[in-house]
């Protein structure tokens, strides 16, 4: 260490210095011996070298006490070094300790790192799988949807084929009952065409001629005073048979046009046309229990069951090729029965109306909603209401049952006015072909002019 090293510095400078000493007194031996001869003459000589021996002496202790010193220093610097040697040897043992944990986490984190890249591997294993029976799926939901269109298709075609074989029954007995009646044969064909029973068929010999009325309206009398209430009009061709719904607000009757018309008793128009027979409908009938279902029955020996809360009040939009007829896409735009639609300028956005008392925007390219407007004082009065768009595509207006029209701005997204002059339920609204004036009609039968 540095405070044995300066021991035996110290040590070998005292060595030094005894011999240096021993080596000037028997360099001074002859001046000894001689002085001890002429002592009176050469004292002063002596006085001369005793005093540069003094001198060296003294300069000899100086050397010793620096020696100290500086050995007093480096033994205080070693305890210092010996000390900080210590804290440092500590702080080792530490940083070893630390090291050990830190070693024994990383074991630990290795250790489920490698159950994590396991479990890693098993996931990606089943997604794999996964995705695997998930393209089997969809590529039987892509045959499934091919075969669909393929079997609508048909359907359509098939629907089309039937459509145009009955608008060629309905010419040829338009023309055969003209042409009967010129001829004077007009029994014979009502016979052959209107009677309940053919004379070909089984039970020939019980028919009995049935009378078509022929004005095509229907007529609701009082039964205890025996006078007409009021007339039901709206059919076209001549009705067959009839029946009332179970809560008395509808009148369904059978038509010879093969279709069944439905009528508000209430409000004296029709607000369903039920399609689907292939002949004339002979036969109505409705539930006892419910005013939901009708049942009907055609001359082409078919029955058919017909759900009157359903069909096309569904809340849908549909958009159609008027070309093929064929259904291009269908998207949910209400909650209840859309009772109106309103196409913009350029074709580009229909408004559709709701008796979920909503308005929506949509883009018809895409079918997306980008915008929908209610009021708080804003119901739909009918299954009927129509709404419509501003020519310059910037509004829109809607009636409402309490006689108020509300008009919205389409950019803003809020009302910008109300108007208020009808008493009656408003019905239809619509704008001018050259942009103003909007007109709008109530169930009173008053229409107004809005500038």
């Amino acid at each position: 260490s540095q405070e044995e090293v300066g021991k035996q510095a110290i040590k070998h400078a005292l060595k030094a210095l005894k011999k240096r000493h021993l080596v000037e007194e028997g360099a001074h031996a002859p001046a000894y011996i001689a002085l001890s001869r002429p002592i009176i003459s050469q004292g002063s000589e002596w006085k001369e070298k005793a005093e540069k021996l003094e001198i060296e002496l003294q300069q000899c202790y100086k050397a010793q006490s620096r020696l100290s010193e500086q050995l007093v220093v480096e033994v205080a610097e070693s305890r210092t070094l010996k000390a900080f040697l210590q804290e440092k040897e500590t702080a080792m043992a530490e940083l070893e300790k630390e090291l050990t944990q830190t070693r024994d986490e990383y074991s630990q984190l290795k250790t489920d790192f490698e159950e994590k890249v396991r479990a890693l591997e098993l996931v990606l294993s089943e997604c794999k799988e996964l995705k695997a029976q998930l393209e089997q799926l969809t590529f039987r939901a892509k045959n499934a949807e091919a075969e669909n269109k393929r079997l609508v298709d048909l359907w359509m075609l098939q629907k089309m084929q039937d459509a145009e074989r009955l608008n060629e029954a309905n010419a040829l007995y338009e023309d055969m009952t003209e042409r009967l009646k010129a001829s004077g044969l007009e029994k014979l064909a009502r016979e052959q065409v209107d009677g309940i029973v053919r004379r070909s068929e089984e039970g020939a010999e019980f028919f009995v001629e049935s009378t078509v009325p022929s004005d095509r309206s229907i007529k609701i009398w009082n039964s205890s005073t025996g006078s007409l209430s009021h007339s039901l009009f709206g059919c076209l061709v001549s009705v067959l048979d009839l029946a009332i719904t179970h809560d008395n607000r509808s009148i369904i009757a059978g038509s010879s046009s093969n279709n069944l018309f439905a009528w508000d008793i209430n409000l004296g128009r029709v607000h369903h046309t039920l399609t689907g027979h292939t002949d004339k409908v002979c036969a109505v009938d409705v539930s006892k229990v419910s005013s939901r279902h009708v049942v009907s029955s055609a001359y082409g020996r078919t029955i058919r069951v017909w759900e009157l809360q359903k069909g096309h009040v569904d809340g849908n939009l549909r958009l159609w090729d008027i070309q093929t007829g064929k259904l291009l896409s269908e998207v949910s735009a209400h909650s209840l029965a859309i009772t109106s639609l309103s196409l913009s300028r350029n074709g580009n956005v229909v408004l559709t109306s709701g008796r979920d008392n909503s308005h929506n925007l949509f883009d018809i390219r895409s079918l997306e909603v980008f915008g929908t407007f209610r009021a708080t004082g804003n119901k739909v009065a009918s299954n009927w209401s129509r709404s419509c768009i501003s020519l310059d595509d910037n509004n829109i207006a809607a009636g409402s049952a309490d006689g108020s029209i509300y008009i919205w701005s389409i950019s803003k997204a809020d009302i910008v006015s109300t108007l208020k002059e009808h008493t009656a339920p408003i019905l239809c609204c619509t704008w001018s072909a050259i942009g103003k004036p909007l007109a709008s009609a109530d169930k009173n039968g008053v229409v107004c002019t809005w500038t």
